[in-house]
C-alpha cells in the first residue's frame, strides 16, 4: 500500500521536514523552516529533481510555518503534490515520552495529554515537538499522525542499568532515573548494519556510537538496547561539543558554591559552555579544534585525546555488560566523517578482536562502509543514520495496521 508521510523534527525555532513516498522510501521534498518567531525567518526548500526554493518572510509561530511548508508542496513551481489530500499520514519527532511508550504510537488525544505531562522531563525539547502535533491536528484534522521517541527504544533497559543510586522515592515520586537519547538513530543504524552485514540482529551483540555535537553510545543485545550513555537528561555520558558528560555530582556542587550561581546558570554551564568547548577553548566544532591541535594548541590536543577515550571506556564497559561483542556501528557527523577521532577509539582494542583495515579506516568518509578486516572477530561498520526514514517507517508500519484492522472489521 503506497503512501506519502510527511515527518516532522520541531525545534525551539525550526521545523525539519521531509516528504516520503512509502514503503519505496523514496524523498520526494525536504526542507528547513528557521527562525521562527525571529527577525530573518526563512524556508528553504529542495525537491527530489533538485530544484530549490529560499523564501523568506515573518513566520510567527509553528503553525504558519507548517502552513508555509504545506503550500510549497502543492505549489506549481516547487511542489511534489497535487493537493494535500494525497498526504497519508505525518510523523512527528518527540524527543522525550518517559515511561509512558515503549515504541512509536498513534496520536490521539491521550498520548497527547501523557507527551505534556513529560514536558517537565524536556522543557526545551517536548513543548515544541508538540506544538508541531497541535498545528498538523488543526491544518490536516482527518490525517493521522505518530509520534516516535526519542526515548522509546531505550525502553527494554533493565532497571539494574536504568536506576541512579539515589532513594528509590525520588525514582517513584518524579521518574529520576536514566531514559537515555537518540533511540530513534541507535535503532535505524543497528538494524541496518545487520543487514548490511548478513547478520540476525535478534543474535548480536552491538554497539552503537552515535557521534556528533550530541553524543551518546547504546549497548544493543539480540536487537533491544539493555545500556546507553545519555542518563534522565542528555547531559550524562560522552564529552560532547557543549556538553560536560560524565560529571562528579559533587564536583558540580562545588563550583556553583564557589561561583555562587544559581540552578539556572549552573545548568547552562554544563550544557552550553562544557565539552570541547569548554575544554579547548577554541569551537564546539571537532574540525576546528583538530586544527588548533595541528597547529601546537595544547588544550585542544588535550580534548582531542579526551573525546576517543571516552568512547573506548564505554565500548569495553558494554562490552562487559553483554557478556561479549560482535559488532560496531559508527554514526552522526563525527562518527562518518572524523577519521582521527573513529580511529582513536578503537586503538588498543586488538585483545577483543577488533582489527581494522586502517588504510579504508583513515580515508571511508560519510558512507556506509566495512572497515574492519575479513579476519576480525568484531565487525566495525560506518552506518550513516537516517531518523528521518526510521520515523516514516514506523508511521507508515502503524498506519498500514490501522487501515487493515479497519478493513477486517
Amino acid at each position: 500500500m503506497e503512501m506519502k508521510i510527511i515527518v516532522l523534527n520541531c525545534g525551539s525555532s525550526s521545523i525539519k521536514y521531509q516528504l516520503f513516498e512509502m514503503p519505496s522510501k523514496r524523498v520526494l521534498a525536504k526542507g528547513l523552516v528557521d527562525k521562527i518567531g525571529l527577525k530573518g525567518s526563512s524556508i528553504k526548500h529542495k525537491r527530489s529533481d533538485g530544484v530549490e526554493a529560499k523564501i523568506e518572510g515573518e513566520i510567527l509561530d509553528h503553525q504558519a510555518g507548517i502552513e508555509y511548508l504545506l503550500g510549497i508542496l502543492i505549489s506549481k513551481k516547487y511542489g511534489s503534490l497535487q493537493s494535500l489530500n494525497e498526504i497519508d499520514a505525518v510523523g512527528h519527532r518527540v524527543v522525550h515520552a518517559g515511561e509512558k511508550f515503549s515504541g512509536s504510537v498513534y496520536i490521539n488525544d491521550e498520548v497527547i495529554a501523557a507527551l505534556e505531562e513529560c514536558i517537565d522531563l524536556a522543557p526545551l525539547h517536548n513543548p515544541p515537538n508538540l506544538k508541531g502535533i497541535y498545528a498538523m491536528k488543526a491544518l490536516l484534522p482527518d490525517v493521522p499522525q505518530v509520534g516516535v521517541f526519542d526515548t522509546a527504544f531505550h525502553q527494554t533497559m533493565p532497571p539494574k542499568a536504568f536506576l541512579y543510586g539515589i532513594p528509590y522515592a525520588l525514582y517513584e515520586k518524579y521518574k529520576v532515573r536514566r531514559y537515555g537519547f537518540h533511540g530513534t538513530s541507535h535503532k535505524y543504524v543497528s538494524k541496518r548494519a545487520c543487514e548490511i552485514l548478513g547478520l540476525d540482529i535478534e543474535k548480536q551483540k552491538i554497539i552503537t556510537c552515535h557521534l556528533g555535537n550530541g553524543a551518546s553510545m547504546a549497548a544493543i543485545c539480540n536487537g533491544k538496547s539493555v545500556d546507553t550513555t545519555m542518563g534522565m537528561t542528555p547531559i550524562e555520558g560522552l564529552i560532547m561539543g557543549t556538553r560536560a558528560g560524565d560529571l562528579d555530582v559533587g564536583a558540580l556542587l562545588y563550583i556553583a558554591d564557589k561561583e555562587e550561581t544559581s540552578i539556572q546558570f549552573t545548568s547552562t554551564l554544563v550544557n552550553k559552555f562544557s565539552g570541547m568547548l569548554g575544554i579547548s577553548g577554541v569551537s564546539s566544532d571537532m574540525r576546528d579544534i583538530g586544527a588548533a591541535a595541528d597547529a601546537g594548541n595544547e588544550r585542544a590536543k588535550v580534548a582531542m585525546e579526551m573525546y576517543p577515550y571516552r568512547v573506548k571506556k564505554y565500548i569495553g564497559a558494554f562490552a562487559a555488560a553483554m557478556g561479549g561483542l560482535d559488532v560496531i556501528v559508527f554514526t552522526g557527523g563525527i562518527g562518518e566523517n572524523d577519521t582521527v577521532t573513529r580511529t582513536r577509539s578503537l586503538d588498543g582494542l586488538d585483545f577483543m578482536g577488533i582489527q581494522i583495515d586502517e588504510q579504508l579506516s583513515m580515508s571511508s568518509r560519510g558512507k556506509e562502509e566495512v572497515l574492519s578486516t575479513p579476519g576480525s572477530k568484531v565487525k566495525v561498520i560506518v552506518v550513516p543514520t537516517d531518523e528521518e526514514l526510521m520515523i516514516a517507517s514506523d508511521t507508515y508500519e502503524i498506519c498500514e495496521k490501522m487501515i487493515s484492522a479497519t478493513n477486517d472489521f
